[in-house]
């Protein structure tokens, strides 16, 4: 797939900010997520950008500036939106606490995932195979608690709950926190499977190696703003850039 710039971006801010009670966390963010790419979301902690996911997703309101899909403006500071509206829109969200029922089976927090499934049986075989294929764990412990799960299982999970149907728009929190190389490894594989399926997805990661394997464009945060937007493989191939607005190289976390 091409990193060009070109694509016309499924969902844009404009000069969003974001107060949780007195605190003012977002200031202003300007960023275009194009449609069809994976677009990372890099910075420091603190920088905002988990701010900026739970904004997008309606779990935060807009205080000013405004969310827009397919360019038409969806909320601002008077058009509240809700994470049911934007399950609505084909948004699904992965949050970096992962979010499963920890009392519900592994089925049944797929099921609760499918919109259009009632039962197990309403699920769709040819993707739910295609989970598997990535993460096998998850059809080896298909009628267990979830809450029994290793925590790189329950990552596992959590990715594939975003996953069992498909989605105009994945935003995801950390997907590789603590999980072994090898799981690693199939969640690179799965997103890189949406991608040439060209579906749009935002990315919070800490993993620059992730990063640079499946990004194209790059989005930089800092004190709740975005400092810098272009290509992930001009990220990755300049050490300096990296490190002034990273404070970091690439190359120093693989």
């Amino acid at each position: 797939m091409s990193n060009s710039s070109a694509a016309p971006p499924l969902l844009e801010l404009r000069g969003v900010h974001t107060h949780i009670g007195a605190y003012h966390i977002l200031h202003g963010v300007d960023l275009a997520v194009p449609q069809g790419q994976v677009t990372l979301l890099l910075g420091r902690n603190g920088a905002g950008k988990t701010t900026t996911l739970r904004t997008i997703m309606g779990l935060w309101r807009i205080s000013a500036g405004e969310l827009r899909l397919h360019d038409r403006m969806v909320g601002n500071a008077d058009r509240h939106i809700t994470p049911p509206d934007m399950v609505d829109q084909g948004i699904a969200y992965v949050p970096e606490s992962m979010g499963i029922f920890a009392d519900l089976s592994v089925q049944e927090n797929m099921l609760l995932a499918a919109r259009k499934a009632r039962r197990a049986g309403d699920l769709d075989t040819a993707r739910l195979e295609w989970i598997f294929g990535f993460f096998p764990a998850l059809r080896k412990f298909w009628l267990h608690p979830a809450g029994k799960l290793s925590g790189g299982q329950k990552q596992m999970l959590a990715v594939a709950r975003a996953l069992i149907e498909p989605r105009r728009l994945l935003l995801i929190d950390e997907p590789s926190k603590g999980l072994a190389p090898a799981i690693v490894q199939s969640m690179i594989e799965a997103f890189a499977e949406l991608k040439r399926d060209a579906t749009t997805v935002l990315l919070v990661e800490q993993n620059f190696d992730f990063a640079r394997r499946l990004g194209d464009r790059v989005a930089v945060m800092d004190d709740g703003r975005i400092v810098h937007q272009g290509s992930m493989a001009e990220l990755a191939q300049d050490a300096a850039l990296q490190t002034r607005l990273l404070g970091l190289s690439l190359d120093s976390h693989q």
